[in-house]
């Protein structure tokens, strides 16, 4: 059961209302994650806001989805979990691309060196050596990437934790979590 109440856009004003006027332009609608989040403003504005930031950055949407989806079955969040499969699919991956980035796999050597990364920092709780970053390297990421799929980690966690522990409603087709890991 939802620990919080849902803020509804046609009920609010100001900058709540404003971001959560923008996030249903972006949807085409305005998922519970971000209604559930909107009971503080300046959650609200800074989760948003890093969406948009990373959005722009040097990471491609399609691997920022299956970074998601990867922490996401990590942490057992079936709201990430559902939400980011289909963003990942909208963002140009596979159905099968997806469920290999929910274990963490890619048949890409590029993006499953980054998905073993995210989870290794995940699992050990960000606590990695020079030859875990070297290993990003090795496979053509510069400091720029390996610092913003650091900043994926970072949201990603924040949006898992706000949707497990508020225990936020799965308003995305359900994705089945892959437990196997």
């Amino acid at each position: 059961m939802l620990h919080v109440q849902l803020v509804n856009l046609k009920e609010t004003s100001g900058t709540r209302h404003a971001i959560l006027s923008d996030i249903n332009t972006a949807f085409g609608n305005t998922p519970n994650m971000f209604r559930a989040v909107a009971n503080s403003s300046a959650a609200l504005k800074s989760m948003w806001s890093a969406f948009a930031a990373l959005g722009n950055g040097v990471i491609p949407a399609k691997l920022g989805e299956q970074i998601a989806v990867a922490i996401a079955n990590q942490n057992q969040c079936e709201y990430c979990l559902a939400a980011h499969t289909v963003l990942g699919q909208k963002a140009g991956a596979s159905s099968a691309e997806m469920a290999a980035a929910q274990s963490g796999n890619s048949y890409d050597a590029k993006t499953d060196a980054v998905l073993k990364f995210v989870l290794k920092v995940v699992n050990q709780r960000a606590q990695i050596n020079k030859e875990d970053v070297e290993f990003l390297r090795l496979h053509g990421y510069g400091d720029e990437h390996i610092v913003e799929i650091m900043a994926h980690v970072a949201l990603n966690l924040y949006t898992n934790y706000i949707n497990v522990a508020l225990a936020v409603p799965v308003d995305f087709p359900k994705i089945k979590l892959n437990t196997a890991n």
